[in-house]
């Protein structure tokens, strides 16, 4: 293999542009309005928090023109298409709720829901209210991800034989962090496990079958997961996925096909490099993201892809649809009962 394809993918300027509202400024949503504001034409209009102070010192900081205490103000602005939900987990559902019925496009950071079950019932509402809703699943609309998708696509790799992804990082325990607080919707596998269970669909699709092992948080949440994943009719195929609150790992991503291997560079869920090496020849082809843009930085791409494709008419995204991430929130949800782990938040399956 001499050569690998370009990457398609929306323009970060010069294509359609949404008028944004962000609801809860944490740090995700820092890092978010960062990105959007020096690396595309997105407009960022408003954001709100139940603290006016939160949400005034947001506004200041990244020169937004309004600032809203309180959520309802804001999804009643009439200036805002969309809005950006970066609040806790457990927050998702009734944020995008609120939003699809005030008519408002939602883009919800990832997990979309706690569980599968709410993740239905956001795409329910957003289908039936006819605005896009879309998770925010930042590493689907990287440019080599692309690259990924046109080589499965292709066959390029022949028949996948493993699939193997991995996110994790040593985080010192807190019974109060929204990471080990089940009514938070705590838990290794949601907040962190969702980017290599993607990985693993987006190559695979969803499996036949999961087992899952690892160990609980004092809380009841889980810290620490390693998923082996089946593929009915797919007999040789395999995935094999960790993900952790309590040990850092490479944050890596391969692919292993019956012709060729495919390496994301780490962190695989950022822009980056990916190689690929012929099996038979040990030929390697080499792909770097043209943009230059690094880590949280690739949050900008969803953001034009989601803008794009209202732009082009569509009700749902096709990159990352609805049914990818209740698929991804399904092994979860699979995994998380495997384990035994505590209930999150306050569930409405």
């Amino acid at each position: 293999m001499t050569a690998l394809p370009a990457a398609r993918f929306a323009p970060l300027r010069g294509g359609r542009v949404l008028r944004w509202g962000i609801l809860a400024p944490g740090a995700i949503a820092h890092d978010w309005a960062r990105t959007v504001l020096a690396n595309t034409d997105q407009r960022v209009l408003a954001v709100a928090s139940r603290s006016r102070d939160r949400a005034e010192s947001f506004a200041r900081e990244h020169g937004i023109p309004t600032a809203h205490a309180g959520y309802e103000r804001l999804l009643a602005d009439p200036l805002v298409d969309a809005v950006y939900i970066a609040a806790p987990h457990s927050e998702h559902r009734p944020l995008a709720l609120a939003a699809i019925a005030a008519g408002k496009h939602v883009l919800v950071e990832k997990p979309i829901a706690l569980n599968a079950a709410e993740a239905r019932e956001i795409a329910a509402a957003a289908r039936a209210a006819g605005v896009f809703a879309m998770e925010a699943m930042k590493a689907r609309f990287l440019p080599q991800t692309d690259v990924i998708a046109r080589l499965l696509e292709a066959g390029a790799l022949g028949e996948i034989e493993t699939v193997e992804a991995d996110f994790g990082s040593s985080t010192p325990f807190d019974p109060h962090s929204r990471l080990f607080d089940p009514a938070l919707g705590g838990g290794a596998l949601l907040d962190v496990g969702v980017y290599p269970l993607w990985f693993a669909h987006f190559v695979l699709g969803p499996p036949s079958s999961v087992g899952a092992t690892g160990s609980l948080a004092p809380s009841g949440v889980d810290d620490h997961a390693v998923l082996s994943l089946g593929y009915a009719g797919r007999a040789s195929a395999r995935a094999t996925v960790t993900t952790s609150l309590v040990e850092a790992t490479p944050h890596g991503a391969g692919i292993r096909g019956s012709l060729a291997r495919l390496e994301v560079a780490a962190p695989f869920q950022s822009p980056g490099s990916l190689t690929v090496t012929d099996r038979a020849t040990g030929e390697v082809a080499r792909y770097d993201d043209p943009t230059g843009l690094s880590g949280r930085e690739g949050m900008c791409f969803q953001v034009t892809a989601m803008a794009d494709a209202i732009g082009r008419g569509e009700r749902e995204p096709a990159l990352h649809s609805l049914r990818d991430s209740i698929a991804v929130l399904e092994v979860v949800d699979t995994a998380r009962e495997q384990l035994g782990a505590a209930a999150l938040g306050s569930l409405h399956a």
